[in-house]
């Protein structure tokens, strides 16, 4: 992560532009459970490492574990969908 500028360097009279540049963090595809895997694999490496407080890291992941849910029940509601439509039709006698 970007060490950000000291606050009293921006305000400073000198008109001068802060040294460091903020660079944006990357952008993560948690679009899918391989995503949201890698992702919290990602934070457990920063968590070991040191570079995310282990806290903040703990809530990172619970974050992504929500976002677990929500696919796992949206892939559910998903293929129960299927299902109850292929049911109809061998009710219907639409095999």
């Amino acid at each position: 992560m970007a060490k950000r500028p000291d606050s009293t360097n921006d305000r400073a009279g000198s008109g001068k532009q802060p040294g460091l540049t903020v660079i944006p963090p990357p952008r993560m595809n948690i679009n899918d459970m391989d995503g949201i895997r890698r992702e919290m694999q990602r934070v457990y490496r920063e968590m070991r490492g040191r570079l995310v407080d282990s806290q903040e890291g703990y809530r990172y992941v619970m974050v992504l574990a929500e976002m677990r849910k929500m696919i796992e029940a949206c892939e559910h509601a998903r293929r129960l969908a299927a299902l109850e439509r292929a049911m109809e039709g061998r009710i219907n006698g639409n095999d």
